[in-house]
């Protein structure tokens, strides 16, 4: 009897053992279907720096509509200033960044020893004069309180708008590179008040007039073209918002995608439909 369950129980084990090893081959033939698919499917992933608006946005449609056709991931890392975009991007902590246009990226670059290039340009955002206590520029008082951007670029693009507009008077030929000590006339006597870029919408109560990057406006929800009391020409523009990246990447195949996408037919029309005039397609 003892004899008859000893070989009851051996066949029971070799029978299972044998069940055991087609599943196990089961699983390792599911495994090399899975790593193959995952192989054949493969994209490349690209973490972006961009500030919110409109930069993350044309972005996000560019990850949900676009990117996946190209075998590309996008990853958006959104900043709320104008420096860390560029500092992340030297850490190396992104691959990219979208939200500034060359001249300031060449300033910045010199400035902090940072060697960044232009892989395509996107779109331009005017810079505008917006104020909560007038409602026309002949309106302003004298001595009156105005602000613009503390950066060299911007603050001489707001320099020379104001002085389009006939408030200030500035030396000839000094171009976008004008500062505060480069007015020659000042009839009104305005007062002019150097901020963060990010922190002009938020002075509008403090001041007379502000002269607002646009992506800034649309963030506190003005409407450049209902708002502002005056905007910059966008023809012929040299401040076309641009992709960038580090020295030495620009030929990436990944971030070639990125740059052909960003410059497409589609991305042309949705910049056109969502921003009403008031981004401008560079392309």
């Amino acid at each position: 009897m003892s004899k008859y369950i000893t070989s009851l129980l051996a066949m029971l084990a070799l029978t299972l053992a044998g069940c055991g090893s087609n599943t196990a081959a089961t699983e390792s033939n599911e495994t090399g279907v899975a790593q193959g698919a995952a192989s054949t499917a493969a994209t490349t992933v690209l973490k972006v720096g961009a500030t919110p608006v409109p930069h993350a946005e044309i972005l996000q449609f560019v990850k949900d509509n676009l990117a996946a056709k190209e075998g590309l991931a996008i990853e958006i890392v959104e900043f709320n200033d104008y420096v860390q975009p560029n500092l992340a991007l030297n850490d190396k902590q992104i691959d990219a960044n979208f939200f500034q246009h060359v001249p300031y990226m060449t300033d910045f670059g010199k400035e902090k020893g940072i060697e960044m290039v232009p892989v395509a340009n996107v779109h331009i955002e005017p810079l505008g004069v917006y104020s909560r206590k007038v409602k026309a520029l002949a309106e302003v008082p004298t001595r009156a309180v105005v602000a613009i951007p503390n950066d060299a670029t911007n603050g001489g693009r707001a320099l020379q708008l104001l002085a389009t507009q006939g408030l200030i008077t500035l030396k000839e030929g000094v171009g976008t590179g004008a500062t505060i000590r480069d007015i020659v006339d000042n009839p009104k006597q305005i007062q002019i008040e150097e901020l963060e870029a990010a922190q002009l919408p938020r002075a509008l109560d403090d001041t007379t007039l502000s002269i607002i990057n646009t992506n800034y406006a649309l963030e506190t929800d003005l409407q450049p073209k209902q708002d502002a009391l005056a905007l910059e020409p966008g023809q012929n523009n040299p401040y076309a918002n641009v992709l960038a990246v580090l020295k030495g990447r620009e030929g990436d195949p990944a971030i070639q995608k990125l740059a052909k996408l960003l410059t497409s037919p589609e991305v042309k029309q949705f910049i056109e439909d969502k921003y009403q005039g008031a981004v401008v397609p560079a392309f």
